[in-house]
């Protein structure tokens, strides 16, 4: 079942508008989720805000944001002073900008969503805008308005959808090159079709048991055996850790052997 639109609004380029929904692409909503128990008692504990001067709890509708202008000082805003702060962007995704498909760096992609028609109304609108896109292998740039911060985001042609992905501000990308830089270029020309070979014959197609979680998977096996109230087996040796493996000093040895090791896995499968 499509869960609920995450944000309702409007699609604008030029004068073409249509009226759109946008979903989450990924979710966490299957992972196993706890809540936090009193040991003693068994009941939930639930949190709640504390006056740090007081020490009193905070009651319901009394919490509001402040701005740190001082110590000790802050400027208080209500959620009618953020409300009244609305910008365009709150409800409208106007494109304004197109780039080349490929030019934006994978670092700057942080969240996807999936962009749709609202209604058949907005279908002919829609399609022309991600067609034209696809057609040209530009994506749009764009701003929009998601928890209260307006966030740059990118538009992308997928299927018969558009992909939309929040961007990360230049400020919060690091540059590979601090990281990089003192890495040597140079390889060993020979060990080159060695691990090529290696490559190939671990390559193939991708699918998502590759993304597969074991943690969640142990975690539901466990649950699934508290509440059949038998105790779950303890043959494994707790708390000890995986070794770890010895440098390797002849890299072109390793290379043969791994190969040599996958060939023959391979002939004994066929």
């Amino acid at each position: 079942m499509m869960p609920r639109p995450y944000w309702r609004g409007y699609l604008k380029l030029s004068l073409v508008t249509c009226p759109v929904t946008m979903s989450p692409a990924t979710s966490e909503s299957d992972k196993v989720r706890f809540h936090t128990l009193n040991s003693q008692t068994g009941n939930r504990v639930v949190s709640q805000y504390i006056d740090s001067v007081t020490g009193k709890s905070v009651k319901e509708g009394d919490d509001v944001r402040g701005y740190a202008r001082g110590e000790d000082d802050y400027v208080i805003l209500t959620d009618d002073d953020l409300d009244a702060v609305e910008l365009d962007t709150v409800k409208t995704i106007d494109v304004e900008k197109f780039v080349p498909a490929d030019s934006i760096e994978w670092v700057y992609l942080e969240k996807p969503h999936y962009l749709m028609p609202e209604s058949e109304v907005g279908n002919e609108a829609f399609a022309v805008i991600r067609d034209a896109m696809k057609s040209d292998k530009v994506v749009g740039v764009s701003k929009l308005v998601m928890g209260r911060r307006e966030r740059a985001v990118v538009l992308e042609p997928r299927d018969d959808g558009i992909a939309l992905w929040t961007l990360r501000f230049g400020d919060e990308v690091r540059p590979e090159k601090e990281y990089f830089e003192n890495i040597e270029d140079d390889s060993d020309p020979e060990l080159i079709p060695l691990m090529q070979k290696l490559i190939k014959q671990k390559t193939e197609k991708w699918s998502r048991e590759m993304v597969s979680d074991p943690v969640q998977e142990t975690l539901l096996q466990l649950i699934a055996t508290k509440k059949k109230s038998l105790k779950p087996r303890n043959g494994g040796r707790k708390g000890s850790a995986p070794a770890e493996p010895n440098n390797v000093v002849n890299i072109m040895d390793a290379l043969k052997k791994s190969l040599a090791k996958e060939l023959n896995g391979g002939r004994k499968a066929g």
